[in-house]
């Protein structure tokens, strides 16, 4: 059992390097419902494992809705906004701060629409992040960010 623990852990936390929101969420549901699991449950063991199970799930689906809105907001930009045109908005969940600048759009052979867009996040402790990305149209209207 011990080792399943650390298992979920090791799965959770390895991918630190290029992270998502639901994935950070899900790192913290796991420490915090495994923490909470081992001081409720008899069986520490036990509960240490049944509470990161369920605390890595209510992790990634909070996470997963706060990146939701972003994505949102960053299709908005690319359908709407004008090439080289600067969008804002701040995410009300995490306080950060987001700049898009959209690029022409180019047509694929394959008839894929993509554009580049520029990312500037300034995270609510004051960090800054630039991404530089591609964007493709998908058929049902949204775009897809793939950096």
């Amino acid at each position: 059992m011990r080792y399943a623990i650390v298992l979920i852990l090791a799965l959770t936390l390895l991918p630190a390097c290029q992270t998502t929101t639901a994935q950070k969420s899900a790192g913290l549901g796991t420490l915090a419902g495994a923490t909470l699991g081992a001081l409720t449950f008899k069986n520490k063991v036990s509960g240490a494992a049944i509470g990161a199970g369920a605390g890595m799930l209510v992790g990634y689906i909070v996470g997963n809705e706060m990146d939701k809105y972003d994505q949102t907001q960053v299709s908005n930009v690319m359908e709407t906004m004008p090439s080289g045109h600067t969008a804002a908005w701040t995410n009300p969940d995490t306080q950060t701060h987001y700049e898009a600048v959209p690029a022409p759009a180019r047509r694929h052979d394959d008839g894929r629409i993509e554009r580049d867009v520029t990312l500037r996040a300034q995270m609510a402790n004051g960090e800054y992040e630039t991404v530089y990305a591609k964007a493709y149209r998908q058929p049902d209207g949204s775009w897809q960010l793939v950096q």
